[in-house]
């Protein structure tokens, strides 16, 4: 073993963990070509809030760096993080176009959140709400994202469109560019299907290769740039805090603060699984996770970014061997050499971005199994959950559903014991936010 591995060794514990600094770079490299689509997805949907694609560009990535980096320093796990699909979603369509607040106000509650995030991370009280959340609540909610998510990219890609008749109708198979999108889906899904590392990566390329040979995407005139810029978007949210004080943001930064909550715990937990970290029946470090999630979203809030969270495709580097930070430090480092390509935002389209969007709905969805579908008492805010997000076209209204059914019929089912007090605290919360979200102007619109 050379000085260099020597000291890998002694900072990430290489041995301890029967691995080796070419199979956790390996790993890091994985898990970057897995989840790189973030890099173009994010300002696609950011950028539909009037936000400056360029600037989210590089947010994202700067975000997603000091993430992965205290990622590794701090916890020492093999799991990577950046901006979350679902916050975005909910950024833009809920809160932006729904709600008619500005994306620099909204920017606004995203900060707030960030900070009462972090706050609640330091002492602890995020890990105490987090296990007294029932699984099947947070199962239904992953799986809600992933629907709405997968809607957004139907949408974006022509698959539907609206309709006045049925709300939403089948789109034109007739359109070239509906064609690039329904080729993006089918090779993303070959290429998962032959469990291919970095699948939606590759899709995207070969799609926007596609569009580029065809003519359906213009080139860019540049390819690198050595100058990304965060100043349409840094400090935006600092600048707006006044907003604050007006009741409808309030449910604004709650909604940022519970999806942000619930987010990346079960995602850690279930990584930690498949390395084989946890010890009896716990996650070892968790607080140090979090905290590493909490001060990357508090980064990303100040350089104009939704929240971080970390990433489930971080599994495809854990599963072939990263069990320790240095995979995570080796995913933050190619994401800084990302930044050099900023200018590739003008070919990637919505019909680039619409199947990652709805593969990754489908990798979502997975979180169904862990719901006992054969007890109505819980099948029922279950599907409240799933199914309100993406026919409401509001992530916080298919939350509340669940939260507003499942302590009444625990209840009726006499199983009132089971239910906690927290669970209780929430149902009269969302009881609040709903209230304050259709009473302000604009609120009832999703």
């Amino acid at each position: 073993m050379n000085d260099n591995q020597g000291i890998l060794d002694q900072v990430f514990h290489l041995s301890e963990q029967h691995t080796t600094v070419h199979r956790e770079m390996l790993a890091g490299l994985t898990t970057f070509v897995s989840m790189a689509y973030i890099l173009f997805v994010n300002p696609s949907i950011l950028g539909a809030s009037g936000m400056d694609k360029g600037a989210v560009f590089t947010a994202t990535a700067l975000s997603a760096i000091i993430g992965c980096l205290l990622m590794a320093f701090l916890a020492n796990y093999p799991i990577a993080i950046a901006p979350g699909l679902g916050d975005n979603a909910f950024f833009t369509y809920s809160v932006v176009l729904g709600m008619g607040i500005s994306w620099q106000k909204a920017l606004a509650g995203v900060f707030v959140a960030s900070v009462l995030f972090t706050i609640l991370s330091f002492f602890k009280i995020r890990e105490i709400v987090i296990d007294a959340i029932p699984q099947e609540l947070k199962s239904a909610m992953a799986a809600g994202i992933g629907i709405f998510i997968a809607f957004v990219g139907l949408q974006g890609g022509g698959l539907v469109v609206a309709s006045k008749s049925s709300l939403v109708a089948i789109g034109s198979f007739t359109k070239p560019t509906t064609l690039l999108t329904i080729f993006g889906i089918f090779v993303i899904g070959i290429l998962m299907a032959r469990k291919i590392p970095g699948a939606i990566f590759i899709g995207l390329v070969a799609t926007t290769l596609l569009g580029l040979v065809t003519g359906l995407i213009k080139a860019p005139q540049q390819w690198i740039s050595l100058t990304p810029s965060l100043k349409p978007t840094f400090g935006v949210g600092i600048a707006n805090l006044s907003i604050i004080t007006d009741p409808q943001m309030w449910a604004v930064v709650l909604i940022f603060l519970l999806v942000a909550f619930f987010d990346t715990a079960g995602t850690l937990i279930g990584l930690a699984q498949q390395a084989g970290i946890m010890k009896n029946n716990k996650m070892p470090r968790i607080g140090r996770a979090l905290m590493a999630d909490s001060l990357s979203m508090l980064a990303g809030a100040v350089m104009g970014t939704t929240p971080t969270s970390a990433y489930v495709e971080s599994s495809a580097g854990i599963a072939i061997g990263g069990r320790t930070g240095l995979t995570a430090l080796t995913t933050g480092v190619l994401f800084v050499l990302s930044l050099l390509f900023s200018p590739l935002l003008t070919i990637v389209t919505n019909q680039v971005t619409a199947p990652a969007l709805i593969v990754v709905g489908v990798l979502m969805m997975s979180s169904l199994r862990e719901i006992d579908w054969d007890k109505f008492e819980v099948a029922l805010p279950a599907f409240l959950v799933v199914i309100g997000m993406p026919l409401t076209y509001n992530i916080s209204y298919g939350i509340a559903f669940g939260f507003l059914t499942y302590p009444i019929l625990m209840t009726a089912a006499g199983r009132r014991k089971e239910v906690n007090l927290i669970t209780w605290i929430l149902f009269f919360v969302f009881i609040l936010l709903l209230y304050i979200l259709n009473i302000m102007p604009n609120g009832t619109t999703a």
